[in-house]
């Protein structure tokens, strides 16, 4: 099975990942047999390994366990195998959580999780089309599917993708006023919410690159926030008695939630306990001999206040590309607050390929402000190069590691019909446009959190649950280096 990483974690049809290392630094530890030599393996009916020393009883062998915290403590490769996502990354550990929640309830044992299923938009599109349904039926089916399996509250991330849009924003101002003052390393402010960019850029280019991400968490793990410490104390609970769940268009995400900067050492607990991907959704379904609509339709709730909009319907999206419109909205924040332009019109323009578009803010004949697009890992590579030879013109650039973005993610659901996947996508970004929109600065959500929850919008909480951080990965040799 062919990996669903995005491009920038895998090398050409390979399925390894990051670079062609063959060096693992997972220290192993080896305990010698003191045993006589002459040991043979044997494969048991079971498929497990066992170990038959001439005269002696069969050992059975342990497997090596690889870690996602393991890997992206690595500048090495993530193995081609799918089997290197932690067990808490599953369908199967997110099926199993769900059983025993019902086992524990039915036994009368209170010490429950408290299940909460995030939906990203882009796999509820990628769900509606495989199954013929419009966008919103698909997200209350979903919603239904959830709620009948288990969980206790079922919300989309319109809150976490506004605040997300703004902290962008906000934080690209504060740049080009300071990149305007001298300051080094401020611009291009490259976007952050991708985490297979993200990863690719700690892993491959470091400290160099490293300055010109945004710090702005992504929606994911925002809503993360939101989740575990402002509405388990609404619900009277603590972090790690919520377990939560997302559901998202690309296993990178699943490396985002792993991250160590994500998890909170005091409570034991992560933002985000599963990722659950659009095909991972589908397989489950399908081991059911299920279809999504064979489940009744749920509410959504919404436990932060949104915008009034007539006729809102269920779903929101944004202004501007599938993957959350990013350089859309900052670039008309931007136009407003530093140039006083409010009626900015943003057209794209592709250059080599249709995944590097760039747009130019223009008045009076000068060029106020340059944004681009850069999808898929071609266009990452030639961004970097550009940014290595001091050559990048671009005030903001946003990242996506998948060709077309998010709406093309690597977990997507495949054409059924044999069309091209970026046919596919196309037809997604239709869709996505034909949504509702929100706008983020009208939000009456995010007002009341900054005001209320995050206690005004620099303080030092918003800092905490809004910003993160990027390390360097250095490459190492050791000598308990595995040889693959």
């Amino acid at each position: 099975m062919a990996s669903r990483f995005s491009g920038a974690l895998q090398l050409t049809n390979l399925d390894d990942f990051i670079t062609p290392s063959q060096e693992c630094i997972k220290p192993v530890e080896i305990k010698k047999n003191k045993s006589k030599p002459g040991s043979k393996i044997k494969i048991q009916d079971d498929g497990s390994y066992a170990e038959v020393l001439e005269g002696g009883p069969l050992t059975k062998l342990t497997k090596v366990e690889i870690t996602l915290a393991d890997c992206l403590a690595c500048s090495g490769c993530i193995t081609s195998a799918e089997s290197v996502l932690v067990t808490q990354q599953s369908q199967e550990e997110l099926l199993k959580v769900f059983k025993d929640k019902i086992e524990k309830q039915k036994a009368g044992d209170e010490n429950v999780k408290f299940i909460v299923v995030s939906l990203s938009i882009q796999p509820i599109l990628s769900l509606a089309e495989r199954y013929k349904l419009t966008p919103e039926e698909a997200a209350l089916h979903l919603t239904g599917y959830f709620k009948s399996m288990g969980a206790d509250m079922v919300l989309d991330m319109t809150v976490a993708e506004d605040l997300s849009l703004v902290e962008s924003a906000k934080e690209f101002v504060e740049r080009y006023k300071a990149a305007k003052e001298g300051s080094k390393n401020q611009l291009p402010m490259l976007a952050s919410s991708c985490p297979g960019w993200v990863c690719y850029a700690e892993k491959t280019h470091g400290n160099f690159i490293l300055p010109y991400i945004s710090v702005t968490k992504s929606p994911q793990q925002i809503m993360g926030s939101l989740v575990k410490y402002h509405l388990a104390d609404v619900q009277g609970l603590s972090p790690e008695q919520v377990y939560h769940v997302t559901l998202m268009p690309c296993y990178d995400k699943k490396l985002e939630a792993s991250r160590e900067d994500f998890y909170n050492s005091l409570k034991e607990t992560r933002d985000v306990d599963c990722v659950i991907t659009s095909i991972e959704l589908e397989q489950m379904l399908t081991q059911q001999d299920k279809s999504l609509q064979d489940f009744d339709k749920g509410e959504i709730e919404k436990p932060f206040k949104t915008m009034e909009l007539e006729n809102s319907g269920v779903l929101l999206g944004h202004q501007g590309s599938g993957s959350g419109g990013y350089a859309d909205f900052i670039f008309h924040y931007a136009a407003k607050y530093l140039f006083q332009v409010t009626d900015a019109k943003l057209e794209y323009k592709s250059l080599r390929n249709p995944d590097f578009q760039e747009a130019v803010l223009e008045k009076d004949g000068q060029v106020l402000l340059k944004f681009a697009i850069a999808n898929g890992f071609r266009n990452i590579q030639n961004l970097v190069q550009k940014l290595k030879r001091g050559k990048s013109p671009y005030d903001y650039v946003e990242v996506m590691a998948c060709p077309t973005g998010c709406l093309n993610g690597g977990a997507q659901i495949r054409p059924q019909d044999g069309t091209q996947p970026r046919e596919l996508a196309l037809k997604l970004e239709n869709e996505y446009h034909q949504l509702p929109k929100s706008d983020p600065e009208k939000n009456q959500a995010v007002a009341d959190l900054y005001k209320t929850w995050l206690e005004g919008e620099n303080s030092d909480k918003a800092n905490a649950y809004l910003h993160t951080q990027y390390h360097e990965i250095e490459k190492m040799n050791v000598a308990l280096s595995i040889k693959w």
